[in-house]
């Protein structure tokens, strides 16, 4: 296999290390009463994606017990943001772990480029067709509908992007998080950690899951109340409109 290559993680605490753990080992299946089976977890990547699409649930996905998170993308190697800041590696390629339990395809600018592009689509196929859990946040909805993965079901992304989903079969909803069987669609970039740990709930029970929420220290208060567009000022939802329409 090309890339870093995986180690089973040890959910066990030695007893010397009692009150010193960090906040993962606090959520650790032993700690919890979990019984930790091996999880692999692949989030693929692609030039201009959103960092806390995928940054935000595996934070939450990677202290699941057992999970072993892995990052993929066309080839290894640094694959850089939406707003080119950020670059995170990749350890494998696509072609490296063709089967995970769970698959988690991140949004972002990038994922318009990909519609087309056989080698991720036909991944995501191949990996929903084996998998637990096949999900996405924000735009990666796109790239799962390009994939024939949301025919029928209801699902949800950005809410610029909508009426671009309905266009896949599926059957668009403004909800935050919205579960059909074993997929699992989130609206924009930060409404992937709630799925995070919907997901979490889902695969190791809630109590693992509101534990993880209280570790990560979960607990929402913005300033401002604009965060959806039936929050916010509607001259405001219009002004974004009409901005994101200029990039495309």
């Amino acid at each position: 296999m090309r890339g870093a290559s995986r180690r089973p993680i040890d959910s066990s605490v030695k007893s010397s290390r009692k009150g010193t753990g960090t906040p993962a080992e606090a959520t650790s299946a032993h700690r919890l009463g979990v019984c930790a089976e091996p999880v692999d977890i692949a989030i693929p990547l692609y030039d201009r994606f959103t960092a806390l699409d995928a940054v935000g649930p595996y934070e939450v996905l990677s202290r699941l017990p057992g999970a072993r998170v892995t990052f993929l993308a066309h080839e290894p190697g640094p694959v850089t943001t939406d707003n080119g800041m950020l670059t995170l590696t990749a350890e494998s390629a696509l072609e490296d772990l063709p089967r995970p339990g769970l698959v988690l395809v991140p949004g972002g600018p990038g994922a318009r480029d990909l519609l087309d592009d056989e080698p991720m689509l036909a991944w995501i196929r191949e990996a929903h067709e084996h998998s637990d859990w096949t999900t996405s946040v924000c735009t990666g909805s796109l790239l799962l509908g390009a994939a024939g993965v949301l025919d029928g079901l209801e699902a949800t992304s950005h809410w610029l992007e909508l009426e671009t989903l309905e266009g896949f079969g599926a059957r668009p909803t403004g909800r935050r998080v919205v579960e059909q069987g074993k997929v699992v669609t989130s609206a924009g970039v930060s409404s992937g950690i709630d799925m995070a740990l919907v997901l979490a709930a889902r695969i190791a029970g809630e109590d693992f899951a509101k534990a993880v929420q209280l570790m990560i220290e979960y607990d929402p208060e913005p300033p401002f109340d604009s965060g959806s567009t039936d929050k916010a000022a509607p001259e405001l939802v219009r002004t974004i409109r009409e901005r994101v329409a200029g990039f495309r």
